[in-house]
């Protein structure tokens, strides 16, 4: 059994004494210089504000993130597990769900994966549940959950979302590293993998999915100079491309969207808009987690929005390159539906 949340601080304490991001850490804290005269200019204004989860992180230990708790919903998924011996996967806190975890598991889905490449599994909760007294067949609640882990298992992410609210449904992420992270002091690196994603929708109830390929680059101390704090200068761009999107049984989308997007944007495309990372300072930290907004665009005009939660993790400065695994909420008006948003919720491993 492998369980996301909550063997994460185990994992943590034995990865403070591995070699992932053990040893001398090329970013150390500077020393604070005397006030010297009078600031000029004008300061930053970022919350940057990361995800609950690893209450202390440092560079020499794992972290997760999981999505922040709402009552209308958010972060309700927890307890978060998947047997990659039965290939099946758990989840607490959602109603009409097989009554997860002590239930029948979440089994693998149709279509059973996503991604540019189908390597992040896909998994949906059963279909009835027995009432416990007569055996009566209950029906249960559309909920899917889309699980990705790295060959070197040191990153994963878990999203879990409803199909039968209206608005969103109940729901939860997670994503982690289970080892530390060294991270360059200068010069430009690319990393790239796979992007799947489960999409809900506030004015109409059901799910689909998206997937497509994902690509980071990053210029380790680019703004150098122009922020204050370790990393801040580090400049993040991300790009997920090649998207398409599929109903929950599987049936290609995409020229549908396309074909909308055409008609109410008066303009020509050959592929659905780019999901994209801003890019400015203020978005990474020393401990190697990334933190930003996301959007995409049709003829000039912002067609979704949202942010970008990620972390780094391994030796980003040797040959074997390092890893990053990370979370992309966007959402905007559905140009196929009247009156209706979808939110996209996607989960993403790149490598160099």
């Amino acid at each position: 059994m492998k369980r996301i949340v909550t063997l994460i601080l185990a994992l943590s304490l034995v990865s403070a004494c591995n070699g992932g991001g053990s040893g001398s850490n090329p970013l150390q804290e500077p020393e604070e210089e005397p006030d010297t005269g009078t600031d000029t200019g004008t300061p930053i204004e970022s919350d940057r504000t990361l995800p609950p989860g690893t209450a202390t992180p440092t560079p020499n230990r794992g972290i997760f993130r999981t999505e922040v708790f709402t009552e209308d919903g958010n972060g309700f998924a927890h307890s978060i597990t998947r047997n990659s011996a039965t290939d099946t996967f758990f989840v607490d806190g959602l109603a009409f769900d097989g009554s997860q975890p002590d239930g029948v598991a979440f089994s693998r889905s149709s279509p059973g994966s996503l991604g540019a490449q189908g390597t992040f599994a896909l998994y949906e909760a059963p279909v009835t549940h027995p009432d416990f007294l007569t055996a009566t067949p209950i029906g249960q609640f559309q909920h899917r959950a889309l699980y990705g882990v790295s060959a070197t298992g040191n990153t994963e992410f878990a999203i879990v979302r409803t199909g039968n609210y209206i608005p969103y449904g109940f729901g939860g992420f997670v994503y982690q590293r289970n080892n530390g992270v060294t991270i360059p002091t200068q010069g430009q690196a690319t990393y790239s993998g796979d992007y799947g994603a489960i999409r809900d929708f506030d004015g109409d109830g059901g799910l689909q999915y998206a997937s497509g390929s994902m690509r980071v680059d990053i210029d380790f101390n680019g703004f150098s100079g122009n922020c204050t704090g370790i990393s801040c200068a580090d400049a993040v761009r991300g790009y997920v491309i090649d998207r398409r999107i599929y109903s929950s049984d599987g049936t290609d989308l995409t020229q549908t969207y396309i074909d909308a997007l055409e008609t109410e944007y008066s303009t020509t495309l050959t592929e659905l808009p780019i999901i994209r990372f801003k890019v400015g300072p203020g978005v990474s930290d020393v401990n190697g987690e990334l933190v930003g907004e996301a959007f995409s665009s049709v003829a000039g005009e912002t067609l979704d929005s949202g942010n970008y939660y990620a972390v780094m993790s391994g030796n980003h400065t040797s040959g074997t390159g390092g890893e990053i695994v990370g979370v992309i909420i966007v959402e905007g008006d559905d140009p196929t539906k009247d009156s209706v948003t979808v939110r996209e919720t996607g989960g993403f491993i790149v490598t160099r």
